[in-house]
């Protein structure tokens, strides 16, 4: 399915994704969802699964946040 595709069908869910097919800029125009919540700690959780050469992209389908307001994200290595 495509980007806009899974935002659609997920709406205001965290998403985690491999990228299926990408275009000259190596923006994902194709995925396979590899799961959804609502909860972004399950996406996280997810990720310790993917495999090494496996290329994925995590993206919240939800509003985002006003101006002013801050985001924090945290990764794994």
């Amino acid at each position: 399915m495509n980007i806009e595709e899974a935002k659609e069908q997920y709406r205001d869910e965290w998403i985690l994704a491999e990228v299926v097919t990408t275009d000259a800029l190596n923006r994902p125009i194709e995925v396979r969802v590899i799961i959804h919540s609502k909860n972004r700690d399950d996406v996280y959780e997810q990720l310790e699964h993917v495999g090494e050469n496996q290329h994925v992209m995590t993206l919240y389908t939800g509003e985002i946040p006003e101006k002013g307001y801050a985001v924090a994200f945290y990764g794994r290595t």
